[in-house]
């Protein structure tokens, strides 16, 4: 399955986990929660990247994470 949409919500613990596994998308500011940074989507063509997002999204501790696939 494809990700067409990748979006975090409210509850964030700024934990650093999905910016471990997937700085390519992830980032977590000094002092604030995560975001999903700008022009994620190209990485979204590529398998490997998909298995990362994944993984970060599976791993939140909180489960804020979200995706919509498609």
């Amino acid at each position: 399955m494809a990700i067409s949409r990748i979006w975090i919500d409210e509850g964030c613990i700024s934990c650093n986990l999905c910016e471990d596994l997937c700085p390519e998308v992830f980032e977590v500011p000094a002092g604030g929660d995560c975001q999903v940074k700008k022009r994620y989507e190209r990485h979204l063509s590529d398998p490997d990247m998909l298995e990362q997002i994944r993984e970060a999204a599976d791993s939140c501790p909180v489960e804020v994470i979200k995706l919509d696939e498609d």
